[in-house]
Parts: C-alpha cells; sequence; structure tokens
C-alpha cells in the first residue's frame, strides 16, 4: 500500500506497523461533512423514492409475497459482485431439491447461504439490535460450508488481512485495514455510532456505516457481503422498510469499479460527497426498480384471484399461489412440506396450475421434477431493466 495515496487526514491515518508495512486507520464516525445542493438534492430524490416504496409495501394487498423474492434477488447480486456466478434460477433449484449432485454447486451455496443469514438476522433483531454481536452471527451463517468456511466463521479477524488484485502481497496491496488492535478499538467506536442518536439523516448515516465497516475489513472473508448484509438490516431496524426490499446490491454489482472507487477515495481523499451521492442515487434507482417489480407481482397476483376463488379449497388454493411467488422454482415435494398438505394433494394442485398454465415442468424427468412459473420468475429475474 502507498501511504502517499493517502492524502486526507481528516479521513484517517496510514500507519507504519512493526512489521514494515503500512495500513489504514479511519477516523470514528460521523465525518466532517459540508451538505453541497447535489448532495442535498440526492438525499431529497432517495428519501422521496424510498417513502414511495414505504408506503406501496405498506398498502400491499398480497404482502405475503414480497420478503422471499426480493430476499433471493439480494443474495445473487451481492454474491455476484465477489465473484460468485450462481443466477436466480439454480438458487431457486437448489433450494427445491437439494439433490446430492447439487451440492458441489459451491456459488449456489454461498448464496442459499446469504439468504439463510438475512433470514436469520431479521429474526433475530426482534431480540437483539445490530450489534458486533450479531454482525458475528451472521457471519457464521454466511460463511457455513463454503469457501472461506474455514477462515474463522462468526469471529473477527486475529491477523492482518489486505485488499488488492490477484497475487498481490501485503507490501503490493492497494488497500491495508487497521491491524487487529485498532480494529477492534473501531469496531467499537462504529457500534456506538450505530446506536448514537444523531441528527444525520438515517440515509446518509447508511452509507457511512458501510464504507466504514468495509475500511475495517474485520473478517478474514466476507467482508463485502456482510456489509451489504448490514444495510438491510439498518433500514429495517430504523424502520425505513418493513421489509427488505431494496436491492441496493444490484445497482452496486452494475457499478462495481465505481462502487469500489468511491470507497476507496473516501479513505484515499476524504470524497465523502462522491460516496454519498453514488449511494443515494443507488437508494433512488433501486426504489424504483422495486416499486414496478412489486407492482409487477400484484398484478400476476390478482390475475390469479379467480382461480382461487373458482377452487372447491380458496384457501389451500390461495396459499399454494402465494408459495409460488416466494419459490417460483419449486417440486412437488417443497410444497407439501411448506404449505402443509399431503404430497398426493400437492400433485393435484400443481397439476391444476400446469393446465391453467401458470406452472410448467423443465427437467424431462419422470422423477425429482422440477416445476416454474414463468411469469412470476420473471417479474423478478430480469436484473437488468
Amino acid at each position: 500500500m502507498n501511504p502517499n495515496d493517502f492524502r486526507s487526514p481528516e479521513a484517517g491515518q496510514v500507519i507504519l506497523t512493526q512489521n514494515g508495512y503500512h495500513a489504514f486507520i479511519p477516523v470514528p464516525l460521523p465525518p466532517n461533512l459540508v451538505w453541497s445542493l447535489p448532495l442535498i438534492f440526492a438525499l431529497s430524490e432517495a428519501e422521496r423514492d424510498l417513502s414511495r416504496l414505504a408506503a406501496l409495501a405498506g398498502a400491499f394487498p398480497f404482502p405475503r409475497l414480497l420478503i422471499q423474492p426480493f430476499m433471493r434477488r439480494e443474495a445473487v447480486l451481492s454474491s455476484r459482485i465477489e465473484g460468485t456466478r450462481a443466477t436466480l434460477a439454480e438458487l431457486y433449484t437448489y433450494e427445491s431439491t437439494q439433490l446430492s449432485f447439487l451440492e458441489l454447486w459451491d456459488d449456489v451455496r454461498e448464496v442459499h447461504n446469504y439468504v439463510t443469514a438475512l433470514d436469520y438476522g431479521l429474526e433475530r433483531l426482534k431480540t437483539l439490535p445490530i450489534s458486533l454481536r450479531l454482525i458475528r452471527e451472521i457471519h457464521e451463517k454466511l460463511m457455513h460450508g463454503v469457501r472461506g468456511g474455514n477462515l474463522t466463521p462468526g469471529e473477527f479477524r486475529r491477523t492482518q488481512n489486505w485488499i488488492g488484485p490477484a497475487g498481490s502481497t501485503i507490501m503490493t496491496a492497494t488497500y491495508v485495514p487497521p491491524p487487529v488492535d485498532e480494529m477492534n478499538q473501531a469496531l467499537g467506536d462504529l457500534e456506538k455510532f450505530i446506536h448514537t442518536s444523531t441528527e444525520i439523516p438515517v440515509l446518509a448515516r447508511a452509507a457511512m456505516i458501510h464504507y466504514q465497516f468495509e475500511a475495517l475489513h474485520p473478517f478474514l472473508d466476507g467482508n463485502g457481503r456482510v456489509g451489504r448484509l448490514l444495510m438491510a438490516l439498518l433500514f429495517t431496524e430504523w424502520n425505513i422498510l418493513s421489509q427488505p426490499l431494496l436491492n441496493l446490491s444490484v445497482y452496486f454489482e452494475r457499478y462495481r469499479q465505481e462502487y469500489y472507487d468511491n470507497l476507496l477515495n473516501v479513505s484515499q481523499r476524504g470524497d465523502w460527497e462522491a460516496w454519498l451521492r453514488f449511494f443515494l442515487r443507488g437508494v433512488s434507482s433501486q426504489a424504483q426498480d422495486s416499486l414496478v417489480r412489486m407492482q409487477r407481482l400484484e398484478a400476476i397476483r390478482t390475475k390469479y384471484e379467480p382461480l382461487v376463488k373458482s377452487d372447491r379449497n380458496s384457501k389451500r388454493m390461495g396459499a399454494v399461489l402465494d408459495f409460488l411467488f416466494a419459490r417460483p422454482i419449486l417440486s412437488a415435494k417443497q410444497l407439501a412440506e411448506s404449505v402443509g398438505m399431503p404430497f398426493k394433494t400437492a400433485r393435484q394442485y400443481i397439476e391444476k396450475l400446469a393446465k391453467a398454465s401458470i406452472l410448467r415442468e423443465v427437467t424431462g424427468n419422470a422423477r425429482n421434477q422440477i416445476y416454474r412459473a414463468d411469469e412470476i420468475f420473471g417479474a423478478m429475474d430480469n436484473v437488468q431493466d
């Protein structure tokens, strides 16, 4: 790491360690921020679009349809930033079968762990506020049984790490986060900032927290995913959104290099405004995207309502259709276990939905068949529109 690249004392300091390498220690939050007119405008736009999303979510007629597809979309794109190539279809297929041959799909298992970690975090928030303890617990869920799972999952690092191109060393790295002692002190400061009352707008606070967490890089692996997962939990704990409907990772993945550059420029140049404006544009963009997807899902579910009303057991048919929105790629066994019905009954409902052209079998197998609800899946899978 070249200490001459880090030119802003207001952002932090570069130290020369006893082992002869340089490391960066960010100053505690919050920064001394000047609110320019472009930054104020970006904040206003993000708050407006997020308020619209929250309002639609609050009035959504089928609230149970929302959380699962948005969680899985976020998991796929957050993991993709780190080089994982699993698709949304592969994630749903893995969850519908978990057959032995799929155990070899390391990328899919990593994405599935992201869903598990986010689900766990949301449930844990009912009894434990966002804290270093919760962050460690989430990391353990994220890293369980996957690549990097041998790198002390659920524990903050006890050795130095660094960030740089493949093959780089600690001496040639682009960025070296704080040594362990300084990192632990900074993590304590970050936890205090999360819980300290402040007049800083919540979206700006979230952006600051995300930068600080990435700058500290407290785990040996999984820092990026935990940092982005933390945003969903913060938005929930702060009552910005009642459900994790904002797929910020879609935006970060689309503008991946700009994402990394803006984070690094805070450390090197103290350029908080550029990072905040980038983050706020992402909030605005993804809030608008989620609005469109929610409207698609609502229209599809409303179109299916006559099928519910015409069924002999309309309550059960409604539950089956609702499950399709959470799992648009599924097996009969998965449907039976999740909705609580005999396997034979689940097969009958699948046949009804196939006859109505809502489901189609996609494997061509006589056994272990998988079905896909194309219209529902398409409402969530078009990641670039």
